[in-house]
């Protein structure tokens, strides 16, 4: 009899003990400096980031692997994100200008070329491709935990401030800081009458022989609503799409969130009279109902007959149902209130220690940048880690030293290799801290951020100013594919349109004052100079006369120095002869470095025009008359280059 009662004993034991783990593992508190809430790729990017840092981080994924969304999304399986394998150079930089789906890594074998080598791949190799960057780069992911509610709170660290996150077990995530990488899911409804007849992009079926021989109608005009339209337009009677704007064209506007041509073939039989068609009316209210006969307003009235089916296709918006009151932030001012509001260096309003990543995040170039997209926002989390890492591990922004008789080249190898500036075209630019003879030169900034640029990235500036370097498209509205679209003269780059560097220079930060009153369509304030480099078809700003010249005129009109290039027999001259040498020969014939000149070289430089005025006959130690073709900023600034030496 005792053994099978201390057996049963034993056994109760064991129960209970499980029961306590059990009890505890779900009742503990899990504690992280950094919790970032989501595994869709900002979230690993910023997961990446942190890694490398050796943070103590946590990323909290609801569903079983990373990027659920794109299991599901887009409906019909094909992505609108190019994915350009072959772009004739092995520059890893460059060649990420045409991928817009792989994220940052330190891995140069880390794309999703590896997965897929479609121009637009399956969306069903987004996820693996993200699967396969969680595993590699060995980044701390928890599945299964869906938070259901944050809140702020104060704890006992210097800061004074937290965030809990709670999930469906009813477990406990605190972090100092809060990264919120949820994308956008919860699908933009709209209520009218008749709305509950509508059905949605998120559970329409996908066959296109459920459409066969019916009338559509397809409620917005996005790439969700021609994605539908064209996977069904070879089995609908007629397909018209409805809302109260015009369809905007990518190609047109420069937005990649408007309607790409891999989706529009709706405009041809459009057009072209085959019973589709757009609408659009002004009206933001309008009702359905259900009849199988027409009412007759007005006998002419585009919507007149019938349909078989309503779909809505109007986007998505972020959940803020999660966040209470101390840990909400606000809704953008733009972007209809879709978005949480966030600062230019993202983040939460109100909210300090909230960062937003992502598409969430896009309300600070909605529409006007490529922010809410993988190839925009990859290069928007490292900016916000940089933040991260001087506020609460005070290591400044990254930076490199440079003598200013370097600074044209270098300049050069960013406008023609540096895919962060070209993607967030507008958003992020390049810092050029001046220092005398030498400056600091800081990658992608956060242009809308300039007036805190001192506490965001822990670098001073100087008497002698700063130089910005951003890429960005011109302001006159042209016929995209019209003639006179595009700039060829050098002389006239300030009116360019396409994409192109333009360099401002400021002899003091800019305030907040003048960011808000800024020029309408400026990315920054009126600066004391500016540079158009003239747009390139081939985007390749490395043209001696049209591109290099004009630079280094600007640049020696804001340094007040000579930064012309000498033969070694020429820095001879000029050491004998003046106490004060030329910059490049200072630095580099009288350090043992310059080019020996020789009669075939000199000859080459004759014919290419680069010699015009005879380069030994300068005297560099009175100061050079600069030409004053840098009038206040806004106005032609190229026209009145003067290129004699």
């Amino acid at each position: 009899m005792d053994s099978p009662i201390l057996l049963l004993l034993a056994l109760l034991v064991a129960l209970v003990q499980c029961f306590s783990d059990d009890y505890h593992s779900h009742n503990s508190t899990r504690h992280h400096d950094y919790c970032v809430l989501g595994a869709g790729p900002a979230g690993l990017q910023m997961g990446h980031f942190l890694s490398k840092s050796q943070r103590d981080y946590i990323i909290l994924e609801r569903n079983s692997g990373p990027g659920s969304f794109f299991n599901i999304y887009p409906r019909h399986r094909k992505l609108i994100s190019i994915n350009k394998i072959y772009t004739g150079r092995r520059n890893r930089e460059f060649n990420l200008r045409h991928d817009w789906n792989s994220l940052l890594s330190d891995r140069p074998d880390l794309l999703l070329q590896r997965v897929s080598r479609e121009l637009y791949p399956d969306a069903d190799s987004f996820p693996r491709y993200l699967s396969m960057y969680v595993k590699e780069l060995g980044l701390k992911v928890q599945y299964g935990v869906d938070i259901g509610k944050i809140r702020a709170s104060e704890s006992e660290s210097p800061r004074g401030r937290g965030y809990i996150l709670t999930d469906q077990r009813g477990l406990d995530y605190t972090c100092r800081v809060l990264l919120v990488s949820t994308g956008l899911w919860d699908p933009q409804k709209v209520q009218f009458e008749g709305s509950d007849l509508v059905e949605g992009y998120e559970s329409i079926p996908v066959d296109p022989e459920e459409y066969k021989d019916q009338a559509v109608l397809i409620l917005g005009k996005g790439n969700s609503a021609f994605e539908t339209a064209q996977s069904i337009l070879g089995r609908a009677s007629r397909i018209h799409l409805y809302s109260p704007s015009p369809v905007r064209l990518a190609w047109q506007t420069h937005y990649v969130g408007d309607l790409r041509a891999v989706n529009n073939e709706l405009l041809d039989t459009y057009q072209l009279k085959s019973l589709d068609g757009l609408n659009s009316d002004g009206k933001n209210s309008s009702k359905v109902t259900a009849t199988n006969l027409p009412v007759y307003h007005n006998d002419n009235f585009s919507l007149r007959q019938p349909y078989d089916r309503v779909i809505r296709c109007l986007g998505f918006r972020f959940n803020f149902s999660i966040f209470d009151g101390s840990a909400r932030p606000p809704s953008s001012e733009g972007a209809r209130g879709r978005l949480p509001g966030v600062t230019a260096w993202y983040e939460g309003r109100g909210t300090p220690d909230l960062f937003v990543l992502g598409t969430a995040a896009h309300s600070r170039d909605y529409r006007s940048s490529a922010g809410g997209f993988v190839h925009g926002f990859r290069y928007t989390v490292r900016a916000v880690h940089r933040v991260l890492e001087l506020r609460y591990h005070s290591n400044s922004w990254p930076s490199i030293k440079l003598s200013i008789s370097q600074l044209q080249s270098w300049l050069l190898r960013r406008v023609n290799e540096a895919s962060g500036p070209y993607q967030m075209f507008g958003v992020l630019g390049d810092i050029i801290l001046l220092r005398g003879s030498h400056c600091e030169y800081l990658e992608e900034f956060p242009l809308q951020a300039l007036p805190q640029f001192s506490s965001l990235s822990g670098h001073q500036l100087s008497k002698h100013g700063l130089l910005v370097l951003v890429l960005q498209y011109g302001l006159n509205r042209t016929d995209s594919l019209g003639p006179g679209r595009a700039e060829s003269e050098w002389t006239r780059a300030w009116r360019s349109n396409f994409l192109h560097p333009v360099l401002y220079y400021y002899d003091k930060l800019p305030t907040e004052r003048d960011m808000r009153h800024r020029p309408v369509g400026w990315p920054l304030p009126r600066p004391k100079a500016v540079h158009h480099m003239i747009e390139d078809f081939l985007t390749e700003w490395d043209g001696p006369i049209s591109h290099s010249q004009p630079l280094r005129r600007f640049l020696e009109h804001c340094l007040h120095t000579d930064l012309r290039a000498f033969y070694a027999e020429s820095c001879f001259r000029f050491s004998l002869t003046n106490r004060k040498p030329p910059l490049f020969c200072r630095q580099g014939y009288l350090r043992k470095h310059g080019v020996v000149r020789n009669r075939q070289l000199w000859q080459h430089a004759h014919e290419a025009g680069l010699m015009l005025g005879g380069q030994d006959s300068a005297s560099p130690d009175t100061d050079p008359a600069f030409p004053d073709y840098l009038t206040q900023a806004g106005a032609s600034v190229s026209s009145a280059i003067n290129l004699d030496f």
